[in-house]
């Protein structure tokens, strides 16, 4: 079974918080891939990825890339589509899996708009189905500072 995350984003918006998790990913030598639920997100998720550091950058595709393979960040609007052998799924903007087993996944990073109710009643089912599925589930929500503080 894969370990869940939630994160509830409150102060903080997606593109400060995703690249700082997605780093972390990267730090630990996994890969991931982020399914977006909104394809014209695709571009910005990509900037968001190559500018959040003045510093570096996260290595990371997506199609119609040549190399999927050998990315250790993957992103996508397809829940199915795995080509860098990710053990790790991300999923934002109301995305959800391919399905609920997460064959194949260690970890499943969920990120919400906790500002938005229908981001958040989505998140809601979506916990109860990888509950049901018999997945450990966490919580996080976003201090003031944007800090993860564990709530569940």
């Amino acid at each position: 079974m894969a370990e869940i995350s939630f994160y509830h984003l409150e102060a903080r918006p997606l593109e400060w918080a995703l690249p700082r998790l997605l780093n972390r990913v990267v730090e630990a030598g996994m890969r991931a891939v982020v399914v977006t639920g909104v394809a014209e997100r695709l571009p910005f998720l990509d900037q968001a990825l190559w500018t959040f550091d003045d510093q570096s950058f996260l290595p990371h595709g997506r199609a119609p890339d040549d190399f999927a393979a050998d990315e250790p960040i993957w992103l996508t609007t397809d829940p199915a589509e795995r080509p860098n052998d990710a053990t790790v799924l991300v999923l934002v903007d109301g995305a959800g899996p391919a399905d609920f087993t997460l064959d194949g996944y260690a970890r499943c990073l969920d990120m919400f708009d906790g500002k938005d109710d229908d981001a958040r009643a989505a998140a809601r089912s979506r916990w109860t189905a990888f509950k049901q599925a018999g997945h450990t589930v966490t919580y996080w929500q976003q201090s003031a500072d944007g800090r993860w503080e564990k709530k569940a």
